[in-house]
């Protein structure tokens, strides 16, 4: 069964949408109402009236298409010969008195893989658990003959409740799966299955094995990991070219993910099948991985040169494409040299999951402006200004790189006219690749912290900090944020938020050392390991399910924030915080908003 488009549901009370009250497929089958269209048919939601259970039916028009009926026949041959909890089970096959083939599946209800991907509802680990019961369910059908050819996400249920020794995820839709021994079943020159997920040999009409099934397993796990098909295109064309093309190794895109899991993915999509793994290595592979993969779901955005590639991409085929007009040689580009008469539409999948533009930029905009703003007071005129824009392209190609080079510039620059404010901005900063050394676009929240402490809502920013995916990355801005707006409150010569009202400013290493001896014994720097505990704990306690459940939860965790921070004031002998309430009700408002308005593909 393929979720490939839904339909409108028809009401099983009143029988709109639904087949007559005499109409019985093979007898025993009442259509109630219309799931969606496969492959090769409509698969409806049915009610078996001799076992008085709902059932899925696929019902495929016998002159559908040419080699419809000797398809579904296959179909129908290969699934019954095969029984295991990660493979939709097939109960019955046969021809309806219209001329009909009809297949009469078991009914899993949940989403398809292709849907969870798109909305980024699955953890690294749930992408493991599924790839183990896939890895699984080709096992069982290899060692029965059968080969499956279209093996992808939208042909992959993952059922909304597992039962006891049940699987998370079904392979279903066995089409065009090939039988052992059997003659082939497409014509020469001839291609089924969908190209974004298919092995070389397969894409060129060769005889496909079991190590095509592996090769589009590996692919759909470097989906799952990255966030990104490796192989899909911008069109139907550039797919096509993509398919001798050795895929980039997935440990360069995710360099945070287990050595051997990334290799052994990396083997599964290779051009040469007789170097991808068996579904048994690959299964041990991400077994025992599994412990040390993150469990929280949302979505893996590309490679930090991701952006700059396609942008270098497309600037390559212009003046290709300007220097072929020039010379009058100019033409569209060839349709792809590959028979894809039979391949399924690639413009119907989910496209390519890229890396997050907005994000990069926000981050090298910041970048630039902290940069400028650091060097404005210090700097003659101009200076700071071509530092902030060369902050800001570096940071936007390389974050990572870019930030702790425009730091480390800052702190020497400012270094050379104010060595205690250089040694207060290297405290400042060092902690952040330290606490966040992958999350490279979120270096520069923490500025945000003193700016909002400017503004006496300084108690917001955990409601920023909380929006992080991780809930590493959640407690990483959450602690660096009170860092930082414990010292920056010195040379500010103001109370952001909590700690002792600061005196005169002394901007001598002695006076920064000072300050840092203050912010730790004093006991302000309880702070931090509050606002961390808060940035984690608000993704768990404001979900996005319900509003009037996330705003009674915002409410109660922004007030928990604050009475934590007065609480901590007040057995410290420090002073009331500042914009304790603003800052409080700011960072509720922050916790809602950010959830409703959420992009669930970012």
């Amino acid at each position: 069964m393929r979720h490939a488009r839904s339909a409108e549901p028809a009401d099983p009370e009143t029988g709109a949408g639904a087949t007559t009250a005499d109409d019985l497929l093979l007898g025993r089958y009442r259509l109630l109402r219309r799931l969606g269209e496969g492959g090769m048919g409509v698969v409806w939601l049915a009610e078996d009236e001799r076992l008085h259970r709902r059932v899925a039916v696929k019902r495929i028009a016998g002159g559908a298409e040419v080699g419809g009926a000797k398809r579904a026949g296959r179909e129908a041959v290969a699934a019954a010969r095969l029984a295991h909890p990660a493979i939709v089970a097939l109960y019955e096959a046969g021809q309806a008195d219209d001329g009909d083939w009809v297949l009469v599946c078991e009914l899993v209800r949940g989403p398809t893989l292709q849907a969870l991907l798109r909305e980024g509802l699955l953890s690294d680990r749930d992408v493991a658990e599924i790839g183990i019961a896939l890895c699984d369910a080709l096992e069982h059908a290899h060692g029965r003959g059968v080969v499956h050819r279209d093996l992808k996400p939208a042909n992959v249920i993952c059922p909304d409740a597992v039962e006891e020794a049940g699987a998370p995820a079904k392979l279903t839709d066995f089409g065009v799966a090939r039988l052992a021994g059997d003659e082939t079943l497409t014509g020469t020159g001839d291609v089924l299955g969908t190209l974004a997920y298919m092995a070389p040999e397969q894409a060129r009409g060769r005889a496909a094995g079991p190590p095509a099934d592996v090769y589009a397993l590996g692919i759909v796990l470097y989906e799952g990991f990255a966030g990104m098909n490796p192989r899909r295109g911008a069109s139907a064309a550039e797919t096509a070219r993509l398919v001798d093309a050795e895929v980039a190794p997935l440990g360069r895109v995710r360099r945070d993910l287990p050595e051997e899991l990334t290799d052994v993915i990396d083997r599964a999509v290779s051009v040469d099948p007789r170097a991808r793994p068996k579904p048994s290595a690959l299964r041990a592979a991400l077994k025992r991985a599994r412990p040390a993969l993150d469990d929280e779901p949302g979505h893996v955005t590309g490679g930090a040169l991701e952006t700059v590639t396609h942008v270098v991409r497309a600037g390559t085929r212009f003046a290709r494409d300007v220097t072929q007009v020039a010379a009058g040689r100019w033409q569209a580009d060839p349709p792809p040299a590959l028979p894809v008469a039979g391949v399924a539409a690639v413009e119907d999948l989910p496209q390519r999951r890229a890396a997050r533009p907005p994000a990069r930029i926000a981050a090298a905009v910041a970048a630039g402006a902290a940069a400028g703003g650091a060097l404005a007071w210090s700097e003659p005129p101009g200076v700071p200004v071509f530092v902030a824009a060369a902050a800001a392209v570096l940071v936007l190609l390389l974050p990572r790189l870019g930030w702790l080079l425009t730091a480390i510039a800052v702190v020497v620059a400012v270094g050379l006219r104010d060595a205690g404010m250089a040694m207060l901005l290297a405290a400042m900063h060092l902690p952040v690749p330290l606490l966040l050394p992958r999350a490279g676009t979120a270096w520069t929240v923490p500025i945000l912290a003193p700016l909002l402490g400017l503004a006496g809502v300084a108690g917001a920013f955990p409601a920023i900090a909380g929006q992080a995916r991780r809930a590493s990355v959640r407690a990483g801005l959450g602690a660096l944020g009170a860092w930082w707006v414990l010292l920056a409150a010195a040379p500010l010569e103001r109370a952001l938020h909590v700690g002792a009202e600061p005196g005169d400013w002394a901007a001598t290493t002695g006076g920064a050392a000072d300050v840092l001896s203050e912010v730790v014994s004093g006991g302000a720097i309880v702070l931090v390991a509050i606002w961390a505990a808060a940035a984690v704990l608000l993704p768990v306690l404001v979900r996005g399910w319900n509003a009037a459940a996330d705003i009674a939860a915002a409410a109660g965790w922004a007030a928990g924030t604050a009475a934590a921070t007065g609480a901590a004031a007040r057995s410290l002998a420090l002073p009331e915080p500042r914009g304790l309430v603003l800052g409080a009700v700011l960072a509720g408002v922050i916790a809602v908003v950010a959830r409703a308005v959420a992009d669930p593909r970012v």
